[in-house]
């Protein structure tokens, strides 16, 4: 829709918020009609109208089978448009159009705002399957005249009120109407169903819906005035009402077609097995949030451990070998404490990888600069936790066998991700200017702890694929090849 505004027509960037939010309303005025709504906005020469936005019935049958979004009609050929738009009126004269073999009654609603007509809705209605309305469809109709009247005055959208269609509950979910005084006039079956399920043991038809809506889902303490305003549909509010084990939504619409409000519309729907859904989720997050955090807890526990048992050996083989479990068991540990903040089991592995260089860089016999560049981005628990330990181990290597004491030197850590979908992969180089490669030395057959966990991880767990060469220039280049697949 901006496109087509702004490439065809003069309205301004105010023009155009308003256009949105009334488009983020209008499946409430379609279902209300039980008819197909084609937003229709004159050209910046006035020649033409260029159709922007479209909407079908999820109440009835759709009167066009083709997207119409981006056609050009010449003014005069549809002189229901034009007289709404020159008039600022709605528009119902004239027979209905035959399409497809289909009769379709056609009418035209001005769009105002601040006194100027910025389009016109055609408002489209299949015939062909026309019987004697019931109750609920009058009301229907009644409703969606009422609010077709206030888009002609400009009163409806309501202004700062941007709705989400997707959560909001629908005409068919359950609807009631109101008189001014808000004691409900109609309520479909639907809408009555929600309210047994707040405990409702009656009708709802001549009841006061916000003393009534109070009553089966009391505050704590005093009664709550803007529960009742807003069950009594006084302004265009939205809430959740939770009472007898039920929770219900619920959306106020004020209707004012003349500039006095008439009365109200009240959306609704029964929302309790997705809240107890979302209830449960919210638990099992917690819990597994509280498991990581016990793990790494253990986790810390045990490297602790290992560090006290290396402080008491003699052995200088003994405590280096002691030291590499912690760091092993630390990387670990780093990897379920990122998990325990987070709601999924996906976490931001650059945070992970520059606290595992951190934490490997003690060990460095000289001036090492140690450093990360490119981004790891979001990866999967699955992956995280063995790349946390493979990273360990290649820079526990490098800074272990390419330097010597007191050396100068850098090792770099390079992430790339390329591909998208199931062929996203992750490139990572990790590169020193040390002394570099012995010579003979195979990284695939080298009986180093280190580079066989390696090996059993990147290939055997990850997938992927593990190399040790010469630098180009000098020292050494670790390189791994890692599948990471979007979800």
């Amino acid at each position: 829709m901006n496109d087509l505004v702004r490439q065809h027509t003069a309205l301004s960037d105010t023009d155009l918020e308003w256009l949105h939010l009334l488009v983020s309303e209008w499946q409430l005025l379609s279902d209300l009609s039980f008819a197909d709504l084609v937003l229709w906005v004159p050209t910046r020469d006035g020649t033409r109208y260029v159709s922007v936005a479209q909407m079908r019935p999820n109440t009835g049958p759709t009167s066009y089978q083709d997207d119409m979004v981006g056609h050009l009609v010449p003014r005069g050929r549809r002189p229901l448009l034009d007289a709404a738009l020159d008039e600022g009126r709605i528009v119902r004269e004239g027979d209905p159009e035959w399409r497809e073999e289909v009769p379709v009654r056609v009418e035209s609603i001005p769009v105002r705002r601040e006194g100027r007509v910025l389009g016109v809705i055609a408002r489209n209605t299949n015939l062909l399957t026309v019987r004697t309305p019931s109750r609920l469809e009058l009301t229907y109709l009644q409703s969606a005249s009422d609010l077709a009247q206030m888009i002609a005055a400009g009163s409806f959208p309501f202004p700062g009120q941007q709705v989400d269609m997707d959560a909001s509950p629908r005409v068919g979910d359950g609807m009631i109407r109101l008189d001014a005084d808000g004691v409900v006039q109609y309520a479909s079956p639907n809408g009555l169903s929600a309210y047994h399920r707040l405990g409702l043991a009656s009708d709802l038809v001549g009841q006061h819906l916000g003393q009534i809506t109070t009553d089966l889902a009391p505050s704590k303490g005093p009664v709550d005035e803007a529960m009742v305003k807003l069950a009594s549909g006084y302004a265009p509010r939205e809430t959740e009402v939770e009472g007898n084990d039920g929770v219900i939504q619920l959306r106020a619409i004020p209707l004012s077609p003349k500039g006095t409000r008439i009365g109200s519309l009240v959306l609704l729907r029964d929302v309790t097995e997705l809240r107890r859904r979302e209830r449960e989720l919210i638990t099992k997050d917690a819990t597994i949030r509280e498991i990581h955090h016990r793990v790494k807890n253990n986790l810390q526990t045990v490297a602790a451990l290992l560090r006290l048992q290396a402080r008491r050996m003699d052995s200088n083989r003994g405590k280096d070998a002691l030291n590499e479990a912690v760091r092993r068991v630390g990387s670990i540990a780093i990897v379920h404490e990122t998990l325990s903040q987070n709601l999924d089991e996906r976490v931001e592995f650059d945070e992970i990888a520059d606290r595992v260089i951190a934490m490997v860089s003690e060990i460095s016999p000289g001036k090492i600069d140690c450093r990360r560049t490119g981004r790891f981005g979001i990866l999967d628990a699955e992956v995280a936790t063995p790349l946390s330990m493979v990273l360990t181990e290649v820079l526990q290597n490098a800074l272990e066998h390419a330097f010597a004491p007191g050396d100068l030197g850098a090792v770099e850590v390079s992430a790339v991700r390329g591909g998208r979908g199931a062929d996203s992969r992750l490139l990572i180089t990790v590169r020193d200017d040390g002394r570099g490669l012995p010579p003979g030395f195979d990284a695939q057959t080298a009986g180093n702890l280190g580079l066989q966990i390696v090996r059993t991880l990147v290939e055997g767990e990850l997938g992927g694929s593990f190399d040790m060469v010469p630098a180009p220039d000098r020292g050494t280049q670790v390189v791994l090849d890692i599948p990471v697949p979007d979800k």
